[in-house]
Parts: structure tokens; C-alpha cells; sequence
């Protein structure tokens, strides 16, 4: 509608100055002449404005076109983004109903400064259980502290999610991996050891040691001990650790089964190694699967129907029992694996105790660190 009112405008200007100049074409035929050719450039030059104007006006169209669809789209995102800010928290609130944690004041940050020359800094994917988390990652934190009296112990998370839902619940400060770094430069420490509790060398793994690659001058010293699961005698040590920890469930008639994380990454084959480990070492009533990736918790069920089990004891194979223990395993959902192996018949028992908690695991960390410091201080 704009467009044709500026158009029509243009032809009105037109005709009216065609009309004027028409007046005056009486006084001499020159002067006609003249006008006729003044009327016709006038002609041109107001199609010409009307053109222009039509031109202008659709481009201010069509950006107030995409201005306004942009807009629609930003309107929609802030929208998706709030609603699922909103379904987080109150996944965040279901999950503080139905879960007691534990008190996290009995727990240590380890997150002070006057480090000293020398710092270990133990480095863990992190969890929001609090009991869990001081009875494994602590107990595993306490176990290189009293094994180096001479290196301050201090904590690192990789997960900020779960810094930041400890910090907003509880008000405790955990250092992520960076924070803790730039706490050692800060504090002027000359030799670092880095040792995870990561099960295995995978995604999280190698993202910690390229993150520490980048502080490699800050430090005259700058080690990184190996994961839980490197070497064969590793292996052969957490599968004299995990036996030990159910030998009282081993009673013939009972499937012991391990619910490992899962990976996608290559690394996902040390569940596969442990199983081939256990066969090999005639413990077959023991059963490894993931939560997130191969063997399935459908792979796991499949292998202890082909038994003549009555009982199945179901344990996390990570380091804390955290969320996917206290869910994905031991939760009350139809796709946990305690209601799928009760729905298949099974009496089931759930055993929420991360693997920080053996005193085995603990030493094989311990051993682990020996060789980083050694490597350190040679």
C-alpha cells in the first residue's frame, strides 16, 4: 500500500508540473518547444523518484522482514533456553528430594593456598554426593597425603557443573582444573605432581594433560601420573580389589555385575579387557557392562539369563557412587538396572560404594603417584 501512495504521489507531482509548464506554452512557439522538453525531463524524473522510492521502500521491506524473523528467533531461543534452564533446576530440586548426600562441611576443598615449594594435586571428574564423594575422592586425596608428607595435597574438579551445583547447594568452593593451576603458579610452587583418579586414558583424560601442557614452564618441575587402568598389573590389582569387595556375595548362585561409565572413545576396550581378564581367570559369575556405551546393560542381562543365578548383586566400576549409581543403577526408573534385572526375575541387590572406597584402589593411586613424583624429583 505505501509503495503505490509513492508512486501515485510521483505521477500527481508529474502531471502537476506538466500542467504548469502546459500554461505558459501560449506565450511564443520556442518557448513551447522548451516546455515540451521541460515537461517530458520532468516526466522521466519524477518515474524516476517514483522507481527509486519503490526500490527503497521494498528493501526497508524486506530488512524489517529479516530484522523482525531474526527477532522471532532470538524470542524463541531465550524461550528454549529458559525452559530448559527451568527443567535443570527442577531436575536439580527432584534430585535433592529424593537424594540425602550427606554433609558436606565433613568433606575438605583442599582449595587453601600456602602450598609450598612442592604440590600434588589430585584431579577428578567430581560429584555432587557428598558422603560419596569424601569416601572416595577423599579417602583416595588422604591416602597420597599421608603417602607424601612432603607435598601439599590439593583438589581439582573437570566437571563445572558439578562445582557449581556443590557451590550453589552447599556454599563449598572446589577448584576447577585452570583455578588450580594458576592457585600453584600464584603460590609460587616449583614442583607439581598431577595425579587423576580417572579410571581410564580417555576424552577426559587427554583433555586434562593438554590443559597442563599449557602451564609446562610455569613450574621447574611438572608431572602427570598415570589412570587407575594402564598397565596389565593394574588390571590384575582391581580385579583382586573388586573380588575381594564381593566375596561375600560369591556364593554360587548369586551374578555379580559391575556397571562401568562408558565411553566412546577407543579406551571403552578396558571393560571388555577386565571381563576377558575375569573369564580367563574362572570367575564366571562376574559380569562387566557400561551405562553409556558397549557392553549394554541389555549385553550384561543376556549373559546371566544364559546362568542359573537366582540373585544378581549390581556394583558401580567408577571411582564414586555418584548419580549414575544412585540412578542408572540402583534407581527406582523402569530403565535402571536394578528394575530391569528385578522385572526379569532376579532378586536384586544394590551395593552404592565407589571404588575410592577400597583401600586396594586407593594404594594402586598411591603407586601411581610414586612413579610420577619419582619422575619428578630424579
Amino acid at each position: 500500500m505505501r509503495r503505490r501512495a509513492v508512486k501515485l504521489a510521483a505521477i500527481v507531482m508529474a502531471a502537476v508540473m506538466m500542467t504548469a509548464c502546459g500554461s505558459s506554452a501560449s506565450s511564443s512557439g520556442q518557448a513551447a518547444d522548451s516546455t515540451a522538453v521541460s515537461e517530458e525531463k520532468a516526466g522521466e524524473e519524477a518515474a524516476e523518484t517514483a522507481d527509486a522510492a519503490e526500490e527503497t521502500d521494498a528493501a526497508d521491506e524486506g530488512a524489517a522482514d529479516e530484522a523482525a524473523e531474526a527477532a522471532d528467533e532470538a524470542a524463541e531461543a531465550v524461550e528454549e533456553a529458559a525452559e530448559g534452564a527451568e527443567e535443570e533446576a527442577e531436575a536439580g530440586e527432584e534430585d535433592e528430594e529424593n537424594y540425602e548426600t550427606g554433609d558436606a562441611s565433613l568433606d575438605l576443598a583442599r582449595n587453601e593456598d600456602n602450598i609450598g615449594d612442592k604440590e600434588l594435586l589430585v584431579v577428578s571428574f567430581g560429584t555432587s554426593f557428598n558422603d560419596s564423594r569424601r569416601m572416595t575422592i577423599g579417602a583416595i586425596e588422604a591416602a597420597l597425603e599421608e603417602a607424601f608428607p612432603e607435598y601439599s595435597v590439593r583438589r581439582a574438579f573437570t566437571s563445572q557443573i558439578i562445582i557449581d551445583h556443590v557451590k550453589s547447594r552447599d556454599g563449598i568452593a572446589i577448584d576447577n582444573v585452570g583455578e588450580a593451576l594458576q592457585r600453584a603458579v600464584d603460590n609460587g610452587v616449583k614442583t607439581l605432581v598431577v595425579q587423576p583418579t580417572h579410571l581410564m586414558n580417555g576424552y577426559e583424560y587427554t583433555d586434562l594433560i593438554s590443559e597442563i601442557a599449557q602451564y609446562a614452564d610455569a613450574f621447574e618441575h611438572l608431572e602427570i601420573g598415570e589412570p587407575l587402568l594402564t598397565t596389565d598389573a593394574d588390571f590384575a590389582a582391581v580385579e583382586d580389589a573388586v573380588v575381594a569387595a564381593t566375596a561375600e556375595y560369591d556364593d554360587g548362585e548369586t551374578a555379580i555385575c559391575f556397571m562401568g561409565h562408558g565411553t566412546e572413545a577407543a579406551s571403552n576396550g578396558v571393560y571388555a579387557q577386565m571381563q576377558s581378564l575375569m573369564d580367563a581367570d574362572g570367575l564366571s559369575n562376574y559380569y562387566i557392562g557400561t551405562v553409556e556405551a558397549s557392553p549394554s546393560v541389555d549385553d550384561v542381562l543376556a549373559a546371566v539369563k544364559a546362568g542359573s543365578y537366582k540373585r544378581v548383586v549390581l556394583r558401580p566400576l567408577m571411582v564414586v557412587a555418584g548419580d549414575h549409581a544412585n540412578n542408572d543403577m540402583a534407581g527406582d526408573e523402569e530403565d535402571s538396572w536394578k528394575s530391569i534385572f528385578s522385572e526379569a526375575g532376579y532378586e536384586v541387590t544394590c551395593v552404592l560404594e565407589g571404588l575410592g572406597q577400597i583401600e586396594a584402589i586407593q594404594d594402586l593411586y598411591v603407586e601411581h603417584a610414586a612413579a610420577a613424583v619419582a619422575r619428578a624429583e630424579a
